[in-house]
């Protein structure tokens, strides 16, 4: 099993380097992924990001940290990514040559030729925040940035049930290391744009409830996201609301990606494991949040989704 250690050596003696990350990059996997990036420039080696979606707005800033570089990749490393096909359309150009997987998601599957993961890890930042030092490479203001969008993001603003002491020590050295903490937290979770308020009041028109309130679930349809004129960053976050409702246990929420083909996010209490419901799909994540995608109509895809989640109430007897 590999140690941090053999990553770091790993790392040192490689150049040219393609970091992967996830479709619909969110907080953690942008964060971890350009602070890594930079890190690796610091060190005189050629590195860049690859990703599927362009990065939201709101974490336009996690791009100033790197030097846009041009080069022919020679050794791939994906952050953040728990199964090959969440990369995207660049899993039929890079599925089957990643060298190296980082990561922090329990339920995963090791589809790299090397694989380190820390499923006690909240985000994958603080992992990389830990590589970067075991490098032996100063971790600059920006840097700092990048790595306390990924932790806070990941951890709901230290809320969530995977934050352990680990995580506020790591919060505290990037603040101490000249990170822009009360900024960060204000734009990720203080501020919503106009976009934002009309989806999520769209998302509430259609708020339903099962098994006696015990699950809540949502929609986002393609349709909204275009009256509404929400972007990406707009829908980052939505996902909890439902979890978010007193009595519920399981939150559901749907998004249409495109006709017939639906991404579902699950956020759960500690009595249920999301993770296990999504790996029934092909999905995976953690024990309280995790996502799979779906294809059919969207009545069919709610009644899979709601079949399971009545087999894990019952298995509680919660029904």
């Amino acid at each position: 099993m590999m140690k941090l250690n053999d990553v770091a050596k790993l790392l040192i003696n490689k150049d040219n380097i393609l970091i992967l990350i996830h479709r619909f990059p969110d907080g953690d996997a942008l964060g971890c992924s350009y602070a890594l990036c930079s890190a690796l420039q610091s060190m005189g080696k050629k590195c860049k990001i690859g990703c599927a979606d362009d990065v939201p707005q709101k974490f336009g800033y996690v791009k100033k940290v790197i030097v846009e570089q041009d080069f022919e990749p020679e050794y791939f490393v994906a952050v953040d990514v728990a199964a090959s096909h969440l990369l995207g359309k660049l899993e039929q150009v890079y599925g089957d040559m990643v060298d190296l997987r980082i990561d922090h998601h329990g339920k995963s599957t090791p589809f790299a030729k090397e694989n380190y993961v820390e499923p006690k890890s909240a985000s994958c930042a603080e992992i990389i925040y830990l590589l970067i030092k075991e490098m032996g490479v100063n971790i600059t203001p920006e840097m700092a940035d990048c790595l306390f969008t990924g932790v806070s993001t990941d951890t709901g603003c230290f809320k969530f049930s995977n934050v352990t002491s680990r995580t506020h020590k790591i919060a505290a050295e990037l603040m101490e290391l000249g990170c822009n903490s009360a900024e960060i937290c204000k734009v990720m979770f203080d501020t919503k744009s106009k976009s934002r308020i009309a989806i999520e009041k769209a998302v509430l028109d259609n708020l339903r409830f099962e098994f006696n309130g015990l699950c809540a679930i949502v929609t986002i349809s393609l349709d909204m996201l275009a009256k509404t004129n929400a972007q990406e960053d707009d829908i980052d976050g939505i996902s909890s609301l439902p979890r978010q409702i007193e009595g519920v246990e399981a939150g559901i929420t749907l998004r249409e990606i495109k006709s017939g083909e639906y991404k579902i996010s699950f956020r759960t209490s500690d009595r249920f494991n999301a993770a296990a419901i999504a790996e029934k799909f092909g999905g995976g994540g953690h024990s309280a949040a995790a996502g799979c995608s779906i294809s059919g109509n969207e009545s069919d895809v709610v009644d899979t989704l709601l079949k399971e989640v009545e087999k894990s109430l019952r298995n509680r007897d919660m029904i």
